[in-house]
C-alpha cells in the first residue's frame, strides 16, 4: 500500500520543485550578498541581546536551498549537483564567519554580552529539529500550496546562528565556541540532507535526473553570462 502523501504529485510539481531549488541555490554573487547580510543580521541582533532580530536574519538567508540541494543530489546520484551545492554551501561558510568576525569586531568593541542569547551547545534535540525541519521543507518546496510555510521552517532550523557563532568565537579567540557551534551547524546541515534524501526518495524524485542535468546547464549558462557582464562594466 502506497502513502498517498507522498504520491499524490503532479509530475509538474516535482519539475518546478527542481527548478526552484536548484536557481535558488546556484552560487551568484546575489545568494551571497543575501548570505553576508543575514550573518550580519544575526551578529547585531546577538549584540543587542534581541530574539526578534536573530529570527529576521534566519528568513534572510538563503541557505537552505542548497543543502536541500544537496539532498537531491544524493537521490537523484547527480555529482555535478552534489558538487555545486557543496560549494555553494563552503563558500556560505566561509562569507557568513568572515562577516561575523569582522563585525564582532567592530561593533562588539572587544565585549559581548555576558550570556548570549543563543546557544552553541549542541546536542541530539537540535538534530532532531533538523530532522524534523528538514521533512518539512523538502516536503512544502514540492507542494505549490504549501511554499509560504517555507519562511517558518528556515526560522526552526537555525542555520544561520551558528555561522555567526563561529565568527564572533574567531573575533574573540573562543576554540570552545568555534567547535560548538561549528559542531551545531554541522549537526544541523546533516539532519535537514537525510530528510531531504528521505523525502525526495518517497517521492520518486530519483526518475528526475536529466531534469537535475539540464537546470544545472541552464542555470549555469545565466551565472556565465551574469559574469561576463559583469567583467565588461568593469572593463
Amino acid at each position: 500500500m502506497k502513502l498517498v502523501l507522498f504520491n499524490n504529485l503532479e509530475e509538474s510539481d516535482k519539475v518546478n520543485a527542481v527548478e526552484r531549488l536548484i536557481s535558488h541555490s546556484t552560487p551568484s554573487q546575489d545568494f551571497f550578498f543575501m548570505m553576508a547580510l543575514s550573518v550580519l543580521t544575526a551578529v547585531l541582533g546577538i549584540l543587542l541581546e534581541s530574539v526578534a532580530i536573530v529570527i529576521g536574519s534566519m528568513l534572510i538567508a538563503p541557505l537552505l536551498s542548497p543543502i536541500l540541494s544537496l539532498s537531491l543530489g544524493v537521490t537523484t546520484a547527480d555529482s555535478d549537483l552534489m558538487n555545486r551545492s557543496l560549494l555553494t554551501i563552503v563558500k556560505s561558510l566561509f562569507v557568513g564567519v568572515s562577516v561575523s568576525a569582522v563585525a564582532t569586531l567592530l561593533f562588539a568593541g572587544g565585549k559581548l554580552p555576558e550570556t548570549l542569547i543563543i546557544s552553541s551547545e549542541p546536542s541530539l534535540l537540535y538534530v532532531a529539529v533538523a530532522i524534523v525541519a528538514g521533512f518539512a521543507a523538502s516536503f512544502a518546496l514540492v507542494k505549490p500550496k504549501l511554499n509560504e510555510t517555507l519562511p517558518g521552517v528556515a526560522i526552526a532550523v537555525a542555520l544561520v546562528p551558528p555561522i555567526s557563532l563561529i565568527g564572533i568565537g574567531i573575533a574573540q579567540w573562543s576554540w570552545i565556541t568555534i567547535t560548538e557551534a561549528f559542531l551545531l551547524f554541522g549537526l544541523n546541515a546533516l539532519g535537514i540532507i537525510f530528510a531531504g534524501m528521505v523525502t525526495f526518495s518517497l517521492m520518486n524524485f530519483y526518475t528526475k535526473k536529466k531534469v537535475v542535468e539540464n537546470v544545472i546547464v541552464k542555470e549555469d549558462k545565466k551565472l556565465e553570462e551574469e559574469e561576463g557582464r559583469e567583467e565588461e562594466v568593469i572593463e
